[in-house]
């Protein structure tokens, strides 16, 4: 017999995969925002997107890869919560 618990099951991860997607999508929008903060009131000068792609593309990607981020690990914890509960600790 194995002593390992069983795996939590989908249903019960999904929440907690939306609510870190949510999460991690506000953090990368924050994060992105902050950078435009700073450039735009310490530097004074303004980010131009419409001047490259790549600063385009950074600002797009940026809240993307942190929703992402924050599902898996959200998920994560979830199984290792639910674990734990099953330990008895």
């Amino acid at each position: 017999m194995s002593t390992r618990s069983p795996s939590s099951p989908l249903s019960a991860k999904a929440p907690a995969a939306l609510v870190g997607l949510l999460a991690g999508g506000a953090a990368g929008f924050l994060l992105t925002e902050a950078v435009g903060a700073f450039y735009a009131f310490v530097l004074g000068r303004a980010l131009d997107v419409d001047g490259t792609g790549v600063l385009l593309a950074a600002f797009v990607a940026v809240p993307v890869i942190c929703a992402v981020l924050g599902a898996v690990i959200a998920v994560r914890r979830a199984g290792q919560d639910r674990r734990r509960d099953h330990r008895g600790c």
